[in-house]
């Protein structure tokens, strides 16, 4: 008997690179470890996931971020401007860990000058049986209508939320969040399907990133560890 979810740890990984004696980007990363004691081949495929994505984006960030934070801080000491050392942050977030799945977003952070810095968010939800990755197609299976049908609730939900915050997203909310839906963005929680849409897609900055959650019983699915 496998369990119904993971035991799962959070890792830390910081690190701070230098030009010329001064820092001019701090890496920061905060990730997941999987255990799945039951079922080591699941388990090693989640891990391997999250280890490329980990080790990309540490990989990114101390090669052709830390290059362009060079050639900021050069630029700015030529013209004597003060220098904002950059930041890159990737943190994941376990959102669901039950009834043998397992959800987690993670937001990657850059912060290279300006006002304020700039959020992506990417999710997975796997299996905890198999370890492969769950799909929207594989929720709704042959129903050809789920995207019509995660629309008409999110629309509801963002009608609720300009009638009662007016500028919480933008005028044409309704023609964005038909333009902008991505049937890889979302994740599981306790209380249904989640999903997002990313910075200004549909909403502005102060709003955030914009999250829709739609119950199970709307959608006529729930993790179960019997699928």
């Amino acid at each position: 008997m496998m369990n119904d979810g993971a035991i799962v740890t959070m890792r830390e990984f910081y690190r701070k690179l230098q030009y010329a004696g001064t820092v001019v980007i701090a890496i920061e990363a905060v990730f997941p470890q999987v255990e799945i004691p039951e079922n080591r081949p699941a388990q090693n495929r989640i891990n391997a996931r999250i280890g490329a994505q980990v080790g990309q984006f540490i990989r990114y960030s101390g090669s052709a971020l830390y290059r362009r934070a060079v050639l900021q801080y050069r630029d700015s000491q030529n013209n004597a401007f003060p220098f904002h050392p950059y930041d890159a942050v990737l943190h994941y977030e376990i959102t669901y860990n039950a009834n043998c799945y397992l959800s987690a977003f993670r937001d990657r952070y850059e912060f290279t000058g300006g006002a304020h810095g700039n959020t992506i968010r990417s999710a997975d939800t796997w299996s905890l049986k198999s370890g492969r990755l769950l799909t929207l197609r594989q929720i709704f299976g042959y129903c050809a209508g789920y995207r019509n049908l995660l629309l008409e609730q999110i629309l509801k939900q963002a009608d609720g939320m300009m009638k009662h915050q007016p500028g919480v997203l933008f005028e044409d909310y309704r023609k964005l969040i038909v333009r902008y839906f991505n049937g890889e963005h979302f994740y599981l929680t306790p209380d249904g399907l989640a999903v997002y849409y990313q910075q200004y897609e549909i909403a502005p900055y102060s709003s955030g990133i914009m999250v829709f959650t739609i119950p199970y019983g709307i959608i006529g699915w729930q993790p179960s560890c019997r699928q």
